[in-house]
């Protein structure tokens, strides 16, 4: 559902796609091609959140902000996996959070980072790009291999494709996700 607060509806991109049982509340941007899945809560009410092109916010995020003091941004290419919670928080381009990851108030993602299922990202932190972070609190575990860094963009690239495909906009025959060999 896609709800207006205090004055403020949510400005979702025409090429954007969400499913019905989503919650997208308040001053939040959606951009081209970014999707919101299955019981996602997207909430704006007390700041603005903004989601950048081709990223994707899979199902039971919750994704939240600080009280005037803490916008959330997520920006283009960005891969927001299962159960995860983004609060407060800033989100550069081409990063895959982990499912069930948290990032919290006030943290600053740098582009090209994966953050492993289970991580916790304390308040303030800032990960380095080009890393694989991991724990609670998180700590950088290893350089990422260039096949990693260009598999981040490739998850942005099948969500664009699945979200086609729940929309309507491709031919389940066409579909490559879908191909019987």
């Amino acid at each position: 559902m896609i709800r207006e607060f205090l004055g403020k509806s949510p400005d979702i991109h025409s090429t954007a796609f969400v499913v019905d049982s989503a919650e997208i509340i308040g001053d939040v941007t959606m951009a081209e091609e970014s999707s919101a899945w299955f019981n996602v809560t997207i909430r704006g009410d007390v700041n603005k959140i903004t989601i950048g092109k081709r990223s994707n916010v899979q199902d039971n995020v919750c994704i939240h902000v600080m009280n005037q003091t803490g916008p959330t941004f997520i920006g283009d290419e960005v891969t927001i996996g299962h159960g995860a919670v983004v609060h407060g928080c800033t989100i550069h381009d081409r990063v895959l959070i982990g499912i069930n990851a948290t990032i919290l108030d006030k943290a600053v993602i740098q582009p090209d980072v994966i953050i492993a299922a289970g991580t916790l990202v304390p308040p303030g932190k800032t990960l380095e790009s080009g890393y694989l972070y991991m724990g609670s609190p998180a700590k950088a575990a290893r350089k990422l291999s260039e096949e990693e860094i260009a598999s981040i963009q490739k998850y942005s690239q099948n969500y664009v494709k699945y979200s086609r495909a729940y929309s309507g906009k491709d031919e389940y025959e066409s579909n490559p996700f879908y191909k019987q060999e």
